[in-house]
């Protein structure tokens, strides 16, 4: 099983990234902040005013590490990437695979069935917790909306149909995740999702976790050989990693959204640690996000047992674990695509 490597954010405004030896050095002013060897790093996430110098570029793709730009706050910029890896045929067989109504249909089922059970899973866990008699009572009747497309998108026979059956269920599943949300209701509350730019706090934590587990996957992508950019539930769209887009799916119930609510409900956010900017986006500090960044790596180590594996497994392997299996899938060494169900 593969090991889980770290991540290293870079958020301090002028830092810069250098090559020393085999070794990751972040300097600021002058002064050596801190040095990391590249064969610990799986990644390097740059937000804002943070330069890298060309040999570090290069020892990172020598070593599959990838290299991502953010904007100070959260916005993706662009990453580096080295050699494609894994085999042409690997990918072939994904194109076409991506041609095939049939093909398109079956992966898209797979993704969408995951990622409404994992909806239903964080909207019953919130019932249960909540001590609100009307919330979880509205949560439970969203639980049983759910499982009715279930049974829909179970038996849909296009993609297009599939499509519009995730549709209906994010309305579910988002038209109630503000009763999710026990504490701070002033501050942290949820009517509908809004992304660029995201106009709350609570689609402001949404949105960073969401592109930070998008960085995840497309390096787990990009490590077994298969092409982010050619999706079966997402269209292919210039500049969009279609397929990294459809694996997160399935993930960002598990380990974003949840995530939200518990940053949010354990008080680990507040109030003061957002802004709002002139065009109406609203930000998170600096601090906070630092503060964020430590949660989501402390989340990515819990332990988990993964449904198809039968194995206990870093919750931060997910994104490698279902790639590996997606790209098996597409050699034809499994029948079906594996998608991951929380339990």
């Amino acid at each position: 099983m593969k090991k889980l490597l770290n991540t290293l954010y870079v958020t301090t405004q002028g830092a810069y990234l250098a090559r020393e030896g085999e070794t990751v050095v972040v300097r600021h002013e002058h002064e050596n902040l801190l040095r990391v060897p590249i064969h610990t790093l799986s990644g390097i996430v740059c937000f804002g005013q943070v330069s890298c110098s060309p040999p570090l570029m290069g020892m990172c793709a020598e070593n599959n590490v990838a290299l991502s730009f953010l904007t100070e706050h959260g916005r993706f910029l662009a990453r580096v990437q080295g050699p494609v890896n894994g085999n042409v045929l690997l990918r072939r067989e994904q194109y076409r695979k991506a041609d095939c109504e049939e093909s398109t249909a079956s992966i898209a089922r797979a993704a969408v069935l995951a990622k409404i059970a994992n909806c239903r899973t964080v909207v019953l866990r919130g019932a249960r917790e909540h001590v609100d008699q009307r919330a979880a009572e509205a949560l439970d009747a969203g639980a049983a909306r759910l499982a009715g497309i279930l049974v829909a998108v179970d038996k849909a026979a296009t993609a297009d149909e599939i499509r519009g059956f995730e549709g209906q269920a994010a309305g579910i599943y988002f038209g109630v995740f503000d009763h999710l949300i026990s504490v701070s209701k002033d501050n942290f509350f949820f009517h509908e999702r809004s992304r660029r730019p995201p106009l709350d706090n609570v689609n402001t934590l949404l949105s960073f976790l969401y592109t930070l587990l998008v960085h995840d996957i497309q390096s787990a992508l990009e490590v077994v050989g298969l092409d982010p950019a050619v999706g079966f539930l997402h269209r292919d769209r210039p500049g969009r990693p279609g397929l990294a887009l459809d694996l997160m799916e399935e993930l960002r119930p598990v380990l974003a959204d949840r995530l939200t609510l518990t940053l949010i409900n354990r008080r680990q956010v507040q109030a003061g640690d957002f802004r709002k900017s002139e065009s109406g986006a609203v930000l998170l500090e600096d601090a906070a996000r630092k503060e964020v960044l430590i949660a989501w790596q402390k989340r990515k180590q819990e332990q988990i047992q993964h449904p198809f594996l039968g194995e206990n497994i870093e919750l931060g392997l997910l994104p490698h674990v279902q790639a590996l299996l997606f790209a098996r899938y597409i050699r034809g060494d499994l029948d079906g695509y594996p998608a991951y169900f929380w339990r």
